[in-house]
Parts: structure tokens; C-alpha cells; sequence
């Protein structure tokens, strides 16, 4: 029998459509795949270079469970000249992934029964990982009307005696959508005054386009720098998911707890990632900015041609790499004599009838919604849209 814990967490809804899509692949079907999003270039070659000296120089040993000083520097050189925020490198915590790192923020900051506001459209793990530390996710609901952000109204409501703290993605996943310097200000003085946390996940800052700005909160409103952690990693902007690096700054206290926990879990991150994390960091951007280019470029592209399809409505996002259309007003009608009755249902007849993979909205709090990612090749994009304008044709 598994713990009673378990009961409450919901598995990862993109990990289960990538198995389902890996289960096609295997069975000979081209899927053209829109669903979990990870860049499709490579990791840059001077930053693979470092990992291989890295290794011949036999740096493959136990790290220090925050990480190895040089990274943990480079992370506080990164925040001052990227985003304003002055640390030392003891309040900064290398972890497995940012999805670690917020993880850990949650088990050091959350006691049981705790409410931690979480604004959905979000991220899948989110409210589970709430869950996994005893608190209690309260999900305010946002929609295209506020272009998916939460207003200063929205947030004072939501709070009561019982909430902690709240978790703010900007770009989001899965919306795409930014908040703009003005507005994060206005949630840092709703928030300072309530005594409530900030956990930022800003794993996809480089991302952003049209002019648009990415602004950490705590820069934005700079009462919130004591009650908040700011995450971020090297996964989306240096094509570096399978390493496995996310940091995290934040208040002295907080960064010991959160190193405490990481010590009794993996004790540290991998030895040759943080060696190349720190290439990443302290090298070129060259490779990032090409690659933000490129993005921007499809998402234009997939943007105008799924505003064309019937009962597609989306706006173009700012940032991340992903769009995410609102397709109610397919709801009720057919395709091929299946009835559409959810966007989980048409996500599943895209799959099984035209191979291409996209992600319900359900799992990340908007049933309204599928998402499609744009970190793959234009001509995989044209041949997606193709055959999603043919089946629904």
C-alpha cells in the first residue's frame, strides 16, 4: 500500500503523452510533436567541451550540496547584471533542475495545512508539489479576459490568514504570457503588505520577444526581495534539459533550509553538469540569441495560422515557446462522428487520427485550452498545422 499522500497527486499530464507518443513512434507513426517542451537544438558545443574537461580532469566527485563555489558566483554575477539583485553566493542554491529548486523553496517555507496561491493556467507541477510539502494549493482562475495574469483585485481576495506564500511564472507555461514591470509591482505591494512569499519560477526569461521585458519580482517591487525566492536554470535558454541545473537565491534562512533538504535528498547536483552550467553561464550568448531568433520567428508563423483555423482563439504570447488557443467553441461539434466533448477529447482525436501531438489544457487548470509548443522545426510546425487544418477539415 502507498502513503496517503500519494492519493492526492495527479501524475504529470505532458510525461504521460509523451510515453503515449513514444508508444507510437515505436509502432512506425510519424507524430509530429507539439507537446513537451524542450528546445530542439543542441546544447551549445563550447559548453559540451567544459563537461568533457570537466571530466578527464576527474572533477566527478560529491560537490558541496549548494553547488560548487565558482557556480554558485556566477549565479550572483548573473542576477546584479541580468535582473538588478544583489547576493551573496550563500543565498544561492544550485538544485537538480529549477523543478528541485522549487520544490525545495515549498518544503522550507510550507507547514502543514498552509495555503499557497497558485494562478492558473500553471505550470502541471505546481499544485502537486504544494501538495507533496502539506500545503494547500488555492487556485485563482485567470482567462483571456486578463490576458491569463492575476489582477491586484484577484490576488488581495484570494488571500486569507492561512496563506504563505504564491508562486508567480513569468513568461508562463503554458500561456506564454508575461507580466510587464507596472504589473509585478503592483502584486509585490499587495503581497509585502500581507506578509505573503514569493516563489518566481523564471526559467524562461531569455525567452521573450517583440520588446517585450522580463522583470524578476523582487526587482519589480523591491519590499518583496526578503520574502522571495527566485529561481531560474540553464534548461530553456541554453538547450541543457537533460543536465539537469536549476539555482535559486533568496534570503540567507531560506537557502540553508532548502540546502538542508537537498542534502538529506540528492545531496548534490551532478558534478559535471555544474561545470558545464557554469560555461553556459560565463560563456558566449551568441547561441541564445539565434536561438530566441528562431523562436520568435515560429512563433509568428504558428500563431497567424492557428488564429485561421475555425474555433481556434489565441493572442500571440510574449515569451516561452509555447500558444496556447482557447478551443470551446469546438465543444458539441464532430469529427469523423466523434463527438468533441472536452479539449482532452479533441487533444486525444488529433493524436490517434492525424499524429499530431498537442497537450489539453485540463492538466494545467484551464479545460478550455490545448497547447501546442513551438520548440520544434518550422517544417515539422507547417506539417503539424497541415494535418490539424485536415482533420478538422
Amino acid at each position: 500500500m502507498v502513503s496517503e499522500r500519494m492519493k492526492l497527486i495527479t501524475p504529470s499530464a505532458t510525461l504521460e503523452l509523451n510515453a503515449r507518443v513514444q508508444e507510437l513512434v515505436a509502432e512506425g507513426h510519424d507524430v509530429v510533436k507539439f507537446g513537451v517542451g524542450e528546445p530542439d537544438y543542441p546544447t551549445p558545443q563550447h559548453i559540451k567541451e567544459k563537461a568533457i574537461e570537466a571530466i578527464n580532469a576527474n572533477k566527478t566527485t560529491y560537490t558541496p550540496a549548494p553547488g560548487i563555489p565558482e557556480l554558485r558566483k556566477a549565479v550572483t554575477r548573473k542576477f546584479a547584471e541580468d535582473n538588478q539583485l544583489e547576493y551573496d553566493p550563500s543565498q544561492v542554491i544550485v538544485s537538480v533542475g529549477a523543478k528541485q529548486c522549487i520544490y525545495n523553496a515549498l518544503m522550507a517555507l510550507v507547514n502543514e495545512g498552509d495555503e499557497v496561491i497558485v494562478i492558473a493556467p500553471y505550470w502541471v507541477s505546481y499544485p502537486e508539489q504544494v501538495k507533496l510539502a502539506g500545503g494547500v494549493p488555492v487556485i485563482i482562475q485567470t482567462t483571456e479576459e486578463t490576458e491569463f495574469k492575476v489582477t491586484p483585485d484577484m490576488l488581495e481576495d484570494a488571500i486569507t490568514s492561512k496563506t504563505r506564500a504564491l508562486i508567480l511564472n513569468s513568461p508562463s507555461n503554458p500561456t506564454g504570457r508575461a507580466y510587464t514591470r507596472d504589473e509585478l509591482a503592483e502584486l509585490g505591494a499587495v503581497m509585502a503588505d500581507n506578509e505573503v512569499w514569493a516563489i518566481t519560477d523564471e526559467i524562461y526569461e531569455s525567452l521573450v520577444y517583440d520588446g517585450a521585458e522580463h522583470v524578476s519580482l523582487p526587482t519589480a517591487a523591491p519590499e518583496m526581495k526578503p520574502l522571495s525566492v527566485v529561481i531560474n536554470g540553464v534548461s530553456k535558454a541554453y538547450a541543457m534539459t537533460g543536465w539537469r541545473i536549476g539555482y535559486a537565491a533568496g534570503p540567507s534562512d531560506v537557502i540553508s533550509a532548502m540546502t538542508t533538504i537537498q542534502g538529506q535528498t540528492t545531496s548534490n547536483t551532478t558534478s559535471i553538469s555544474q561545470w558545464a552550467a557554469l560555461a553556459a553561464l560565463e560563456g558566449p550568448k551568441d547561441p541564445v540569441t539565434e536561438m530566441v531568433k528562431e523562436y520568435n520567428r515560429r512563433r509568428k508563423y504558428m500563431t497567424e495560422r492557428l488564429q485561421n483555423i475555425p474555433g481556434f482563439e489565441c493572442e500571440a504570447p510574449e515569451g516561452a515557446f509555447y500558444v496556447f488557443p482557447n478551443v470551446s467553441s469546438l465543444i458539441g461539434t464532430e469529427i469523423g462522428g466523434r463527438e468533441i466533448d472536452s479539449a482532452d477529447t479533441l487533444a486525444g482525436i488529433l493524436l490517434e487520427e492525424s499524429y499530431v501531438a498537442v497537450v489539453p489544457g485540463s492538466g494545467f487548470g484551464a479545460p478550455d485550452n490545448i497547447r501546442f509548443s513551438y520548440s520544434t522545426s518550422m517544417d515539422q510546425i507547417e506539417e503539424g498545422l497541415d494535418r490539424l487544418e485536415d482533420v478538422l477539415s
